[in-house]
């Protein structure tokens, strides 16, 4: 994975924090992203891995393309027990959360710290 550098579509970039997967959207995320975005993040969530965090900080646009992806992604890491970990500071995107009632499932927290310091046991974030 590249750290620190996102790929040339410019969607996505993913780095390790932690010792876990982040992986940080960017720009507007709309059906043509999603396109881009899909391989990656089914790469990520392949069955090595227990704890994905995606950070939506850097977005600017979000529709259910985006929304797909979250739902995706976090049905297959609970097909293999594993979690995904969800940083959202947007207004707009927890309102969109929250009147689909999907709060609940993906807890999202305001930063990245606050999504890997949750009250999990330390042996989970190591």
């Amino acid at each position: 994975m590249n750290h620190g550098v996102p790929p040339p579509a410019g969607h996505l970039r993913s780095y390790r924090a932690h010792g876990r997967t982040v992986i940080e959207f960017h720009g507007e995320i709309d059906i043509a992203a999603a396109l881009t975005i899909l391989p990656v993040l089914d790469a990520a969530t392949a069955p090595h891995e227990t704890l994905i965090v995606i950070d939506l900080t850097p977005v600017t646009f979000f529709d259910c393309s985006g929304l797909a992806l979250l739902c995706r992604a976090r049905g297959r890491l609970e097909a293999q027990r594993g979690e995904l970990l969800l940083v959202c500071p947007q207004p707009l995107i927890l309102r969109m959360l929250r009147i689909l009632g999907l709060t609940a499932r993906f807890h999202p927290a305001p930063t990245l710290p606050d999504a890997l310091h949750d009250g999990r046991p330390a042996r989970e974030l190591s």
